[in-house]
């Protein structure tokens, strides 16, 4: 399994997209990485592992890890609700969870509705493929591949 996240990626391609909000943002992930879409399990913690790793859960007897988006990206804590979604994708031979704070919809965007992400500092970017635009709207779009195997915003590589 490679952990090399300069690995290339087509994240920034056209196509259909799962959206779903943190902190009322709107964010999309290529449906390609999406397996299935569950709510909240118990989490059992693990020692020694990042802040954004809340640990891991026992799915139909596969034990896989969970990482918290919001903690991910710096973001300050909220309750899990009942909206409060894990999101299960498969990345590099990896299926991992992701804790989001709610599941909107899949959406088509065409590749010319994407855009690079905007350069705003020396991070800019951070772990988005793009930025999508949808009607007069805008779903920040991000690379599967940089949210679990880059770095962390603001820490060199």
């Amino acid at each position: 399994m490679s952990l090399d996240p300069t690995e290339e990626s087509d994240e920034a391609a056209g196509g259909k997209f799962l959206t779903f909000l943190i902190d009322g943002e709107s964010y999309g992930l290529d449906i390609r990485h999406v397996t299935e879409i569950i709510g909240m399990h118990a989490i059992t913690r693990v020692p020694d592992v990042p802040d954004y790793v809340r640990g891991i859960i026992n799915l139909r007897g596969k034990v896989i890890p969970v990482m918290d988006v919001r903690a991910r990206f710096g973001m300050s804590a909220r309750d899990y609700d009942a909206r409060t979604c894990i999101i299960v994708i498969h990345v590099r031979d990896t299926d991992i969870g992701l804790v989001v704070d709610t599941v909107s919809e899949v959406i088509d965007i065409a590749e010319v509705d994407i855009e690079p992400p905007p350069s705003i500092g020396p991070n800019s970017g951070g772990f988005m493929s793009g930025v999508g635009k949808v009607g007069d709207h805008v779903k920040l779009l991000l690379d599967a591949h940089k949210l679990l195997y880059g770095t962390e915003p603001g820490v060199a590589a």
